[in-house]
This record gives structure tokens, C-alpha cells and sequence, in this order.
């Protein structure tokens, strides 16, 4: 679990950096064999682009960068539970583990409205599905999810 929580900081510490460059608070890290091999954060505003999600971003870019294609050695590691683009994403290139902080549900209670558990619901009606290890240093990824949104008018 300390290792867990090691790599989960790093994803966290990214999402407060994406927020810092104008774009919604979520970090990605891709980990093999207890070292980060790449790192990502949202994107969306700063890219003009709403696929540019830091989950989906990281893999694109990768597997784009090495041509290795198949994850099932690798962790990745979210603050926020993957939306239903990303977890797509995660099923299509094999990916052996998912952890994440905060989950959809907490974060669209946040917002005030609805949530799902969409990982769980992709990974569920997929041909592959990751290890998924929820809610690791979840309050300090939702005191992130906290501040952004209460700063912009979206609580």
C-alpha cells in the first residue's frame, strides 16, 4: 500500500498542476516495476480538445512513443475514477492494474448531480478488465476536486 500511496501523490500533485494551467484538476501515472515510465495531466481546456483527458492522453501518448501496445505489466494510477472514454481506453490496451483516488460518484456529488460507478460498469462489459484498487488516498484527491470546483462556481 506505501507504494500505492507514493505514485497516487504523484497523480494527485498532477492534477493540481493541470488546474494550474487552466484545465480541470485530474493526474495520470503509468508505473512497470515500481518505476513511473510516464506521467500525464488533463488537458482539455489548454488543448481545446475534451478527449484530452489525462488518463487517455497518457496512454496515447505512451504507447505512441515506445509501440508497446499491450499495459498488462503496468499500473496506472488516477486521482479521480476513470470516466467511461478512459476506462474504454484502459480495456483496449490490456492494462494490468488501475488505481484511483477519488471516485466518479464522489466527485459528480461535488458537482450536484449524478454519478456512476463507470470503471466498474465498463470493465464489467468488456472482453478485459484491470485489477482496480479504489479510494487510495482518496480525501486528499477530493480535497483537490474541492478547492478546483469551489473556486470555479461549480459546487
Amino acid at each position: 500500500m506505501k507504494q500505492d500511496e507514493f505514485f497516487m501523490k504523484e497523480a494527485i500533485r498532477l492534477s493540481r498542476e493541470a488546474a494550474r494551467h487552466g484545465n480541470e484538476p485530474f493526474g495520470a501515472v503509468l508505473v512497470r516495476d515500481g518505476q513511473i515510465v510516464h506521467t500525464n495531466e488533463n488537458q482539455i481546456y489548454s488543448r481545446h480538445d475534451f478527449t484530452a483527458h489525462a488518463e487517455l492522453g497518457l496512454i496515447q501518448a505512451f504507447c505512441a512513443e515506445t509501440g508497446v501496445t499491450d499495459l498488462h505489466e503496468y499500473t496506472l494510477y488516477s486521482s479521480c475514477e476513470p470516466c467511461f472514454m478512459c476506462s474504454g481506453a484502459m480495456v483496449w490496451a490490456r492494462l494490468g492494474r488501475l488505481v484511483y483516488g477519488a471516485s466518479d460518484l464522489e466527485l459528480c456529488s461535488l458537482l450536484s448531480s449524478r454519478g456512476s460507478p463507470c470503471s466498474r460498469i465498463v470493465f464489467e462489459h468488456s472482453h478485459y478488465s484491470p485489477q482496480v484498487t479504489p479510494g487510495v488516498l482518496r480525501a486528499e484527491s477530493l480535497e483537490v476536486l474541492r478547492e478546483y470546483f469551489s473556486a470555479h462556481g461549480k459546487h
